[in-house]
């Protein structure tokens, strides 16, 4: 039986202002200083070229990545480390966040540094902040809305519900994955209490800010036939490569720090379902983690509420002295372990590049996607400038993929370049008058809508590094007897 929440606020601990954010700053330098170490990831070349396209939506995701994007590229074009500032700047925030909901928790000095080390030695949260990524943003407003949850259960102060409206707004610009957390949440309340939560005016103010705010995009996925929609069976086709829902756990373990964040988010889900204030808080967490395996969903998709976890572990654990058997887990010297771990793992590009080289491909290492851009750019310029001057005039370079097309666009911008993959087949199809195809990647999909294609070349990003793009074909296509529009339309794929 649901029992109706009394108005109850306490004091909290003070706030450990100086050892938090010393960890938050140790964060941000470690991730600045490995920053600019190889060179953009794939999906970031692909932010910075939608950005030049801004719209109100992409065929992949909301506009707030591309425009983040656009403003960093616009401030320091071509660099690596200005670019990703922003995602350092969300990881030292969910830093601050995770410690500052252990203090929501009641837990002081000490369980707000268990909160916040737990995220400073998570190997997905320092993954994810290397780059700049949905993945690296939409996190970060999950955790600021759990803690706006968690303080109103406390203060019951309802400006603290409209401040999550307007945080779920801004967090439905970079990934709609936020949705999934509050239908579950929602759920959660109306079984377990506090439904005078349900009752606030606040809430549904909020709700309906974020709604407005998605309206935008909505036309724009309305007006190009709901290819968002598409993009979601896709991920959950390729959800196979991290090992599908038998990897989706193990996978999630890894990313969550191993011991450290695995026993404290075991340890913060028993301390929510057990407190009746913050039991939906606990069911939304398994809600939604149950919801993202069904569904053929990423590992990374419930770091959002990993931290909410972390925070309500390390309050039980400063309030209540462990069991002999794991107390030993939330201490130093395991945080220290697990953070040199991290380096022998890889998980931040410390290691030269020569290291990664006459390796076998590895799939799922995004640092070795960062490796080898220009020089690959530079042998699509090459095919494309040895055309003859009469062919090169209207000739076009075509990629089978999102990212090299998105290479070529930052490294190659005097080449007219065109990608039918994911997002960038919305950004043009080439001038009907164009002549031979420079054509990155497999033809298949277009080949037979030319009389010839002759292979010219492949992709070499001369460090001698197996990633996704390196060895991909270039294929010289002419004869071209097919409107590109026609093409386009039977080629396009997310």
């Amino acid at each position: 039986m649901t029992v109706e929440l009394q108005v109850l606020v306490r004091e909290l601990p003070a706030f450990a202002r100086a050892p938090v954010l010393a960890v938050a700053a140790a964060v941000g330098l470690v991730l600045t200083a490995v920053s600019g170490r190889y060179g953009y990831f794939g999906d970031e070349l692909y932010f910075v070229a939608a950005g030049h396209h801004l719209d109100w939506g992409y065929a992949d995701q909301p506009p707030l990545l591309p425009l983040i994007a656009l403003l960093m590229d616009t401030i320091a074009p071509g660099s690596v480390a200005v670019l990703r500032i922003p995602a350092t700047l969300a990881i030292m925030t969910a830093v601050v966040l995770a410690a500052l909901i252990a203090r929501e928790f009641g837990g002081g000095r000490r369980a707000q540094l268990l909160a916040a080390g737990a995220v400073s030695v998570s190997p997905g949260f320092l993954a994810t902040g290397h780059l700049l990524a949905t993945s690296t943003v939409d996190p970060v407003a999950w955790i600021a809305v759990t803690y706006l949850l968690v303080r109103w259960v406390r203060t019951r102060q309802d400006g603290l519900l409209l401040a999550a409206g307007i945080v779920t707004a801004v967090g439905l610009q970079a990934k709609v994955l936020i949705v999934a957390f509050w239908a579950v949440a929602l759920v959660a309340v109306f079984c377990c209490g506090p439904r005078e939560l349900l009752r606030r005016r606040a809430l549904w103010t909020g709700g309906a800010i974020a709604v407005l705010a998605t309206i935008p995009t909505l036309v724009w996925q309305a007006r190009n036939g709901w290819p968002q929609l598409e993009m979601g069976r896709v991920v959950a086709g390729e959800s196979g490569y991290a090992g599908g829902m038998l990897g989706f756990l193990p996978l999630g373990f890894f990313a969550a720090g191993m011991l450290v964040g695995s026993v404290l988010g075991v340890v913060g889900v028993v301390r929510l379902l057990r407190t009746p204030e913050h039991r939906f808080l606990g069911v939304t967490a398994l809600g939604v983690t149950l919801l993202f395996m069904l569904a053929g969903g990423r590992p990374y998709y419930i770091a959002g509420v990993l931290p909410l976890l972390w925070a309500a572990g390390a309050a039980a654990v400063e309030q209540r002295r462990p069991a002999v058997w794991w107390r030993w887990v939330p201490t130093w010297p395991v945080y220290a372990g697990t953070a040199a771990a991290l380096l022998l793992l890889n998980v931040l590009p410390v290691q030269p590049v020569s290291v990664h080289a006459d390796q076998p491909l590895r799939i799922g290492n995004f640092q070795l996607d960062e490796i080898g851009w220009p020089a690959m750019v530079a042998d699509v310029r090459s095919a494309y400038r040895a055309l003859p001057p009469d062919e090169a005039r209207d000739a076009v370079v075509v990629t089978g993929d999102y990212w090299t097309y998105s290479a070529v666009q930052e490294f190659a911008p005097e080449l007219p370049s065109f990608s039918y993959s994911r997002g960038a087949a919305w950004f043009g199809t080439p001038p009907e008058d164009s002549g031979v195809v420079v054509f990155v990647g497999d033809p298949s999909a277009i080949i037979s809508g030319f009389r010839s294609g002759t292979w010219v070349g492949q992709l070499d990003n001369d460090e001698r590094v197996a990633n996704l793009a390196q060895g991909t074909p270039i294929y010289l296509l002419e004869g071209r007897r097919v409107p590109w529009v026609q093409l386009w339309e039977s080629a396009r794929r997310l």
